[in-house]
Order: structure tokens, then sequence, then C-alpha cells
């Protein structure tokens, strides 16, 4: 049977009735992926959340497919990630078809770093990624999900925002520090503030088809360009959870938008693909035209824009809620910090100056991908063809080959919030960079690296057997006593009274994070970024990068 989406009771405030005026910390907008990772991340902190949604009921179809590992890595800090790949495909491996060869003409691998916790790549229909997501929201009583309450109105003040929101039974005002925009490409909150979001429209248009085969498949990602059963076009082939199939096919621009997604007649393309006795059931079709488009500041006083609130990329290349996760996993812990008095407000600054480039990148990377899936000119489809003609013998033109750069995760080199001159050597993992996982042991269990970082400002220290003396350790105890939350977590061979030692037993953790014989030290963000590193330890050091990250 095809998924039937869940289906919530609309909420109605008792300031509907009252005509006060209800608060709350932060006001979430947008019951999506981005927003329920926004309102669960802010949630978990212990802040005041109310989380809206004008729709009553979880969204249908594969929608957000494609999850990255970084994407996990996030959702695994939230405490979903587990759960996501359990349910999930996994996938490394992608294959690219031209025309009517079938071997493949290029193949890669999303995950040549092996040994880390969390898989390159998974499939999973959005839906089950909102089902968790909202399991875990209903479990605090810091949030409040209203379900049916769509804000029609807001207006900004210095200390915040005061919006309108309309239910079925009336409408009401609620007060909040923070606003944040999680409402889709479509945002009414955008549109409010009268932002522009400038970009482009490419005119083209994809059918997707989630189906249900009688026969097995193999578990990757296959992409054709030029096929005999589209000719001139493309089609995107892969698998998600409980034997369901997503395919993409490209159909052009001039098209019958009402006829082109009838079942009949997307039968046909199933049957031209697979052949006349292929055993399928629908469970999903869909029709979209794709853009790329960003806003100018991410940051608008009190309101802050996420996910495709901010900025929409072609699907190509799985970058759209892959980046929005990425946004919340940026914003949380900063707007943490100034909410309880441990930063000023203009570290939020940072938000902008570290996700807006990202965005860029991302935009950049995904109209490349566009532009070579969908030539504009003839001149751009000879130079596509030649490139895939070449790629099946030649390994020099597979770099070009582009059926979607997939999503990977942009560094904040430049930020701001890097401390300058501590980045004494190169390897490892350079500041402004999110941290590589690797294997590890914790007293006698196993565990990983990404597990002990995250939530708050972290000390990583790399010490070889007799080289972390007892002075140093009580040197560090003294960052404990500052504003800002800061622990140490030491890798060594050294058991440390009252200290988390991890124990790098394959040496990977050593070697990825680019560590020599006499030791070093990274100082991690609460988004399991590196803000600072050095060759030896020193406590003052810490200190003054911890308050430069933290806008101190």
């Amino acid at each position: 049977m095809p998924y039937v989406p869940t289906q919530y009771e609309p909420v109605v405030p008792a300031a509907v009735d009252t005509g006060t005026v209800d608060s709350t910390t932060v006001l979430v907008v947008g019951a999506g992926p981005i927003g329920l990772a926004c309102a669960l991340d802010l949630g978990l902190r212990g802040h005041s959340i109310v989380l809206l949604s004008q729709n009553s009921r979880l969204t249908d179809g594969s929608r957000a497919l494609c999850y990255a590992r970084r994407p996990l890595e996030i959702l695994d800090r939230l405490g979903l990630g587990e759960r996501m790949v359990e349910k999930g495909v996994s996938w490394n491996i992608g294959r690219v078809f031209f025309r009517d060869k079938t071997d493949p003409v290029y193949s890669f691998d999303l995950s040549p770093v092996k040994d880390q916790k969390l898989p390159g790549m998974i499939n999973i229909q959005q839906y089950y990624n909102e089902e968790y997501n909202i399991e875990a929201l209903e479990a605090l009583d810091n949030v409040d999900i209203r379900w049916g309450n769509k804000l029609t109105s807001l207006e900004e003040a210095d200390d915040g925002i005061v919006a309108t929101i309309e239910t079925a039974k009336g409408d009401y005002e609620i007060q909040a520090d923070w606003l944040i925009a999680c409402d889709g490409s479509s945002s009414s909150i955008r549109n409010m503030l009268g932002l522009n979001f400038d970009g482009e429209t490419f005119h083209d248009n994809f059918l997707i088809a989630d189906v249900k085969f009688k026969k097995e498949y193999p578990t990757e990602r296959h992409f054709w360009f030029d096929p005999p059963f589209n000719p001139a076009q493309s089609v995107l082939l892969h698998k998600q959870p409980d034997d369901v199939w997503r395919i993409d096919f490209q159909v052009g621009w001039d098209i019958d938008r009402d006829e082109i997604v009838k079942p009949e007649n997307v039968t046909l393309r199933i049957q031209a693909m697979f052949g006349d006795d292929v055993e399928f059931e629908f469970e999903w079709i869909s029709l979209y035209t794709f853009n790329c488009r960003q806003v100018d500041r991410m940051v608008q006083g009190r309101v802050v824009l996420a996910g495709d609130a901010a900025h929409i990329v072609s699907p190509f290349g799985a970058r759209g809620a892959n980046t929005g996760f990425q946004d919340t996993d940026n914003l949380a812990w900063k707007l943490d910090l100034i909410i309880n008095g441990q930063a000023n407000g203009s570290l939020l600054k940072s938000y902008d100056e570290e996700r807006s480039p990202a965005a860029r990148i991302n935009i950049l990377n995904s109209t490349r991908s566009t532009d070579f899936i969908t030539p504009k000119s003839k001149i751009s489809r000879q130079f596509r063809d030649a490139v895939l003609q070449l790629s099946s013998t030649h390994e020099f033109a597979r770099g070009f080959v582009n059926s979607g750069r997939l999503s990977l995760p942009v560094p904040y080199l430049d930020s701001p919030l890097n401390s300058p001159d501590t980045d004494e050597w190169t390897g490892g993992v350079a500041p402004g960079t999110n941290c590589t996982d690797a294997p590890v042991m914790c007293g006698n269990k196993r565990s990983w690296l990404l597990n002990h970082l995250g939530w708050e400002f972290k000390v990583l220290i790399f010490s070889g057997a007799g080289q972390f003396t007892v002075e140093q350790q009580q040197e560090l105890k003294s960052l404990a006593n500052d504003d800002i939350p800061v622990s140490c977590i030491f890798v060594s061979e050294d058991a440390l009274a009252g200290e988390t030692v991890l124990t790098d037993v394959q040496g990977l953790a050593a070697e990825r994070y680019g560590i020599g014989a006499g030791g070093g030290v990274y100082l991690i963000r609460p988004d399991q970024h590196v803000a600072a590193r050095w060759r030896e330890l020193d406590s003052g050091k810490i200190r003054d990068a911890v308050q430069r990250a933290t806008g101190n």
C-alpha cells in the first residue's frame, strides 16, 4: 500500500479565546526537515520553542531523499542518526551511462575515507526523517508544535518580534525574542520582509516517479545521459527503503503539465525503460522545475532565515536539505550562547558570514551540474557528449563528467571566528573545517570520535605516553571557570583521573588530524568545526581562541 502521510490534530492555543499575547523565546516557522531540526537542536539546549506548521500532516513522496554524511553527523548529534541509517538505504557507488552502452562510462565512490561511523550517503524518504524528528520533539516539555497555525504578519522590534497567527478558530498574537524562518522556497516571511531572492530559473522539468518493483536492482545511483528509453534527455534511478525506487525523468520545458503526470503516461516511460512486462506499483508522482536563488543576508534583525527560505538549488547533487541542516547546525549554538548571555548579538553576524558563502558555492556547483545535464546550446551539448564518449576509455575526461556533484560540506576557511596564526601545520583538519570521524575506544567500549564532540567547546588534546603533566591538567581546569563552557577530551595512552580519555586503537584519529610524535591540540566548536589548533598546549591561547570564536 502507498504511504499515507500522518495527520495531526490542528492546535488552537488558549490565546485565541483569551485575547492575550502568547510568548516564547524562539518561534520557528515551518515544520519541514529544516524547521524540525532547528527546533530540536534549540529544544535539546533547553530553550522555549514554538514551532508553527500551517499544515496538519506530513509530506508525501520521497522529496528530500538523499542524506550525505555531514548532515547525518548533525542528525546523529541530535539523536536521530542511527535510526536514519538503520531505516535508510546506504550507498557509496554511483555509475553514469551514456546512450545505449550497457557498461558505465564513469563510476565513483562517495566514501574514499573508510572507518567512519556513518555512511557516505543514505536514501530515505523525507517523511521518515520528519516522523523521527517529531517524536523527539514531542518528548520535550519546552517545545510546543502547533499544527494548522499560519503566520500572516509580523512586526519587528529591538527586543524581538510580534507575529499574528491564523488558526481554524481565530487569530492570536505571539511575541518571540527570535524568529527563525524555515518556511521553504516560497517563504511568506521572506516576502513579508521584502527581501530579494535573486537567481535563475532553469527552463527544464523533471518528472519524479516513486515506484515499488517486483524485481530487485543494484543499490547504487544510476544516471543515464540520452538513453534509448528517454532520447536526448536524462534519467536518474536510485533505491529507497520499503523496496521503493525513485526515477527522475528529464522531460523538457514545453510540456503539458497535467498530461505528463497521469499514471498511464508515466507507465509508458517506465515500460520503455524496463520492458513491457515490468511489474510495479506507484507510490508518488510529481513534477518539478528547478531554481537557484539566494537572499542577500540570512540575518534580518531578530529574524533569521534558514534552508530553502534563504537559498534554493536544483536537486542535482542533493544539496537542498543537506545544506539546510548545516544552516541550523551553524545557527543553533550561536543563538544558544546569545540567549544565555554568554555571547553578544554580534555573534549572529558570523552565521551569515559563514553560511551565505556556503550557499553561493552550493549554487555554483548546482548550476554547473544543471548546465552539464541540460546543455543550453549546441556547442555545450557537443562538449558534454564528447566528454561522455571519452570517459569510457580516457581517465582525464572523467573529471568533467557532472551528473550532479554530490553534497559536500563547505569549510569556513575565512571565518572571522577562526583564530589567526594558530594553524601551525599542514595536513589534518584545518580551522573552519568540520571534524573527521575516526574509531576510538572509551574505556572498554568501542566508540567514535565525533560522538565525544559537539554541543559545547571542546579542547581535543593528543598526547603520547607521559607527555601530559599534572600541572598542565590543573592549568586546563581554569578553562571550566570561564563564562563559556569548555571541556577537554584526551586522545592518550595515559589514564588521566577525572578526564575523558580516548584510545586511538587504529591510529586513524592521529593520522586524520595530522598529529606527529609531539602531539597536538585542537579547539572544536559546538558544531564540530575546528576553531583553532596548536602543536603545544597553552591555556591562554585556548582562552583567547574561545573568546574570538564567541565574538567576545
